[in-house]
C-alpha cells in the first residue's frame, strides 16, 4: 500500500476503526470523530469491510477499469512483426484495423518509429595508431566573421550585425598524441588548404613528429589534384573518409567541438582578429596543459616522443 503523507487512515487505523464499529458498538458518528475523519469516511470503509472482509480495507488501485486507447497485446505483436516486414505505418495501420497514432505508439516503445531502426548497427569501432605521426586528422569548421559584440551578448536585437560574412577553422589532429595544430582562413578552398597541410606538417615536424598518414573527409579542396600532389610531395598517404560516416574522424570531430565550446564560445570577442589571436594561446593549452580523458587524462604532450618543452612559439 502507498498510503500519501497526509493521509487520515492507513491500514491498520482503518482496521481499528472498523473493529470499534462492529465489536464496540461506536456509530459511524463517534469513530469518526475519534480517528478525525468525516462519517461519510467511516461509513465508506465500514461497508467495504462488510461486503470483503479485511482485505478490502486495503488501497484499491487506481487503473481504471476500461482504457479506450490501450490495444491488445496480440495487436501490439502483429504490429511489430509488420514493421519487421519493412511496412510503412499507413499499411500496417490499415492492416491491423487501428489508428496511425496508434501504430506510432507501439512501434516508438519497440524502437523501430524508422526503416532504418530495422538495419543491425555497426559497432563502435575504437582505433589508435601507435606512434605519433602514423595518421593525421584534419578536418574543418565555418565560423560566423565578427565585426563587433552582436545582439547574442548585449541582448539588443538592434544591435545584430548582417552580411559579415565566414572564416574557416581548419584543425589538425595526431591520432596517437591527440596534439592538434589550427590556423584560420578567409575560405576552404584548395590553395588554403594546401597552405593549412604545409604548416601543419612544419609544425608537426618541429615537435620531432613525422607525418605518414593523412585522413580527411570528400570535400572538393581534399579531393583536388593539386592537394593530392602536395602529399605526394610531403611523402603523405592520403586517406578519406567513409561516405556519410563523419564519426570515421571523430578525433578531428571532437576537437572541434571542444574548440567551439571552450574557445569560440567560450569568449565574447570584439572582433575576428582578437578571436584569432587567442585561438593560439587556446591552442597551446589544449596541447600542454589541458588533460585529455581520450588518453588517460594527460595532456597530448606528453604523448610525443623525446624531451618535452614549453613550447609556446611553436604555433608561429
Amino acid at each position: 500500500m502507498n498510503t500519501h503523507k497526509h493521509a487520515r487512515l492507513t491500514y491498520a487505523r482503518r482496521a481499528e476503526m472498523v473493529k470499534e464499529m462492529t465489536e464496540q458498538g461506536l456509530s459511524a458518528c463517534e469513530a469518526a470523530a475519534k480517528h478525525g475523519v468525516t462519517p461519510p469516511t467511516a461509513r465508506k470503509w465500514l461497508g467495504r469491510y462488510l461486503a470483503g472482509g479485511v482485505a478490502a480495507l486495503a488501497d484499491a488501485s487506481s487503473r481504471p477499469a476500461r482504457s479506450p486507447r490501450s490495444i491488445e497485446p496480440g495487436k501490439a505483436l502483429l504490429i511489430v512483426e509488420l514493421r519487421q516486414r519493412r511496412m510503412l505505418q499507413s499499411r500496417i495501420a490499415k492492416s491491423v484495423g487501428v489508428s496511425e497514432a496508434t501504430v506510432s505508439r507501439v512501434l516508438a516503445r519497440a524502437g523501430l518509429s524508422k526503416l532504418s531502426d530495422l538495419e543491425p548497427r555497426e559497432p563502435v569501432q575504437r582505433y589508435e595508431h601507435k606512434q605519433p605521426g602514423d595518421l593525421l586528422h584534419i578536418d574543418t569548421k565555418k565560423l560566423g566573421r565578427i565585426e563587433r559584440p552582436s545582439h547574442r551578448v548585449t541582448g539588443n536585437r538592434r544591435d545584430s550585425v548582417n552580411g559579415a560574412g565566414w572564416e574557416f577553422l581548419f584543425v589538425a589532429v595526431d591520432d596517437h598524441a591527440r596534439v592538434a595544430f589550427t590556423a584560420m582562413h578567409p575560405d576552404e578552398r584548395t590553395e588554403s588548404a594546401v597552405q593549412f597541410l604545409r604548416d601543419a606538417v612544419a609544425y608537426y615536424n618541429r615537435l620531432g613528429v613525422t607525418i605518414k598518414r593523412l585522413l580527411t573527409d570528400n570535400g572538393s579542396a581534399f579531393r583536388s589534384k593539386l592537394f593530392r600532389a602536395a602529399c605526394e610531395q610531403l611523402g603523405i598517404q592520403q586517406k578519406f573518409t567513409r561516405a556519410y560516416r563523419p564519426q570515421t574522424n571523430g578525433k578531428a570531430e571532437r576537437f572541434i567541438q571542444s574548440a567551439l565550446r571552450e574557445w569560440a564560445y567560450g569568449w565574447t570577442y570584439r572582433n575576428s582578429e582578437e578571436r584569432r589571436e587567442v585561438l593560439h594561446s587556446w591552442q597551446h593549452h589544449y596541447n600542454w596543459h589541458r588533460p585529455h580523458h581520450g588518453i588517460g587524462r594527460v595532456p597530448p604532450a606528453s604523448r610525443l616522443p623525446g624531451p618535452r618543452y614549453n613550447l609556446l612559439t611553436l604555433h608561429s
